[in-house]
């Protein structure tokens, strides 16, 4: 189960899938979001009838919460994070809208944060994994 809300609205939640944590830097293209989408409705992660990871989200008909993050490109060798590497609004904005339509037309069921705003984020997580998913 995961959920995300603003002042006290709740913009998207699921039950079973995956909570994405979304976040762009400079070099980030459409391209690199296409092939993202393509690898997290592709990653065989999910339990199998054995317990085994050996299903995709597709296969166990599960669900996406995105959540546009740009804190994740934080520089954290001084004392205060530095966000330079974090792509600007401008260029993150319109990057996060297409990863999300490139998840739908795959099928997927994708729920959202909002870019910009200030979010709360809860989550239960059911199982050993969390991945950090680069291009």
């Amino acid at each position: 189960m995961a959920e995300v809300s603003a002042n006290k609205e709740v913009l998207g939640r699921i039950d079973t899938g995956y909570l994405l944590l979304v976040g762009f830097t400079h070099t980030d293209t459409q391209e690199h979001t296409s092939k993202m989408a393509e690898k997290i409705a592709n990653l065989r992660i999910m339990d199998d009838e054995n317990g085994k990871m050996n299903k995709t989200l597709l296969e166990k008909n599960g669900k996406i919460l995105a959540v546009p993050q740009f804190t994740l490109y934080a520089d954290t060798s001084g004392r205060r994070p530095g966000f330079m590497a974090a792509a600007k609004p401008e260029v993150a904005s319109p990057l996060f809208d297409t990863f999300v339509s490139q998840l739908g037309n795959l099928n997927l069921q994708v729920e959202t944060g909002k870019f910009g705003a200030v979010m709360s984020v809860t989550s239960t997580n059911e199982g050993p994994l969390t991945l950090a998913l680069e291009n």
